[in-house]
């Protein structure tokens, strides 16, 4: 492991940070827009901000450890589900949606980042 042990642990507490950033901001905006209030502008920029964070520390974290997607069952549920989180996110705060069309968008959404919390909290693709 390169970085050592202190600073892989270190690395990881902040990812997590990141991830629960992304979890609170996707929050933030989706209740915005299912209330219909304008997003404020930094609510427009932060998010892609951290979450390209995010994804360095994952990158990071992945080369330091040796455990990479396809050859760890849990990494690879995570970014499959990361990726459905983000077409479901990317649908959830689309232009032009009444509330009660991006509702289901957004709940479908933050149950995807809870199953991805709950595969990284376990190590598991079958967290429950």
């Amino acid at each position: 492991m390169t970085g050592g042990c202190v600073d892989y642990l270190v690395l990881r507490q902040i990812h997590a940070g990141f991830a629960v950033a992304t979890l609170l901001l996707f929050f933030g905006r989706g209740a915005l827009l299912l209330a219909g209030r304008p997003l404020p502008r930094i609510m427009r920029w932060l998010p892609h901000l951290n979450d390209t964070l995010l994804l360095i520390a994952a990158i990071t974290l992945a080369v330091w450890s040796g455990q990479y997607p396809l050859q760890q069952n849990w990494l690879t549920a995570k970014l499959g589900a990361l990726v459905i989180y983000i077409l479901l996110g990317r649908q959830a705060l689309r232009r032009g949606l009444t509330w009660q069309q991006r509702l289901p968008w957004f709940c479908a959404a933050l149950l995807t980042i809870a199953y991805i919390f709950a595969v990284a909290l376990t190590r598991s693709p079958l967290p429950l």
